[in-house]
């Protein structure tokens, strides 16, 4: 008899924010708020039009554990790991 598979947890849906021309300090204190309320390997998808925003954002990602999925300025894809 075989096992049956179980398929993998759904995924929560994503999340979005537009944090439209905050800068990084504000920036980056807002996602850490938001983060902490978020499931595990939720997908967050934010819009950042500041200009430091295309170096803050991997940078924030690297030093809170989360990944980065995707970089297309002023577009940022990140799944919560942590």
């Amino acid at each position: 008899m075989a096992a049956s598979a179980v398929p993998p947890p759904t995924p929560p849906p994503p999340v979005a924010w537009d944090a439209g021309d905050l800068g990084c300090g504000d920036l980056v204190l807002e996602l850490r708020m938001r983060f902490r309320e978020l499931p595990l390997h939720t997908v967050f998808e934010l819009t950042a039009r500041d200009p430091g925003a295309p170096e803050d954002i991997p940078a924030w990602c690297r030093m809170t554990g989360q990944t980065l999925l995707s970089s297309k300025h002023p577009l940022y894809r990140i799944r919560k790991e942590v």
